[in-house]
């Protein structure tokens, strides 16, 4: 089931697709009473995030290709930081280069989304906790990152973690084709059975230092072929089984 967040009018609103066509949903999600209405979406709506969060947490260096690439070693246990949630930007939203920035890089990423309160859950029961996933782009200044020697700032700048189109509810996450493209061109393309760390690793990694709550987001990394982004271009984060994020830079 794909479940979007549309601002109609106003008022963002969340929708279900059934048989390729949108309707609006009641209630909040990740709640009982959220449900499926027979009201369909008419016209264009913009898209925003599909969720709200109280943090993203994303999973650096889970990728072996992308260990090699940045010569880092392989990791003992999964390397995490945070980004706010006021970097998020829905589908077809734009990725705004703050001024002074010298490379900002495209990172395409697989991101879960976690559905209900979670804190030390084994990797046994990780997957009772796990909404849907979606896409996401780890937007980073490159020199920052390396100047600053740790990641907030680099990568925490407003509209660096575009995210969406939607969620996905029913995906095995295991063996997906992840590709990002900039203005057509494949740059990156991996697969997710090339992950260090697995989906329930990271989920009960990330809950035995935090608090996940409903509608949090963890990024799972990113795969080789990383690459600076520039303004009029645009970068398409495509994942299997749930769909293409699209952004312009500006």
């Amino acid at each position: 089931m794909k479940i979007a967040r549309f601002l109609a009018g106003n008022t963002p609103r969340w929708a279900v697709q059934r048989d390729r066509t949108w309707y609006w949903a009641a209630g909040e999600l990740f709640c009982e009473d959220f449900c499926v209405t027979e009201e369909a979406v008419q016209g264009s709506c913009p898209y925003l995030p599909p969720c709200d969060c109280s943090k993203i947490v994303c999973v650096g260096l889970n990728y072996r290709d992308h260990v090699k690439e940045m010569k880092h070693d392989m990791p003992s246990e999964p390397v995490i930081f945070l980004k706010p949630p006021t970097a998020m930007v829905g589908h077809n939203g734009e990725i705004v280069i703050p001024h002074g920035a010298r490379r900002v890089d495209y990172e395409a990423e697989l991101a879960i989304v976690i559905g209900k309160k979670a804190k030390c859950v084994s990797a046994s029961e990780a997957d009772q906790y796990i909404y849907g996933y979606t896409c996401l782009n780890d937007v980073t200044e490159r020199e920052i990152q390396k100047r600053d020697g740790q990641w907030t700032r680099a990568k925490g700048f407003d509209t660096f973690a575009p995210v969406g189109p939607w969620i996905e509810t029913e995906l095995d996450p295991q063996h997906l084709d992840i590709r990002l493209l900039v203005n057509g061109v494949e740059h990156q393309h991996s697969n997710t059975s090339n992950f260090i760390f697995r989906i329930n690793e990271i989920v009960s990694f990330v809950s035995g230092v935090m608090t996940l709550n409903p509608g949090d987001i963890i990024s799972t990394g990113t795969p080789s072929g990383i690459g600076p982004m520039f303004p009029g271009d645009t970068v398409t984060v495509s994942i299997e089984g749930i769909g293409e994020l699209t952004n312009r830079v500006k």
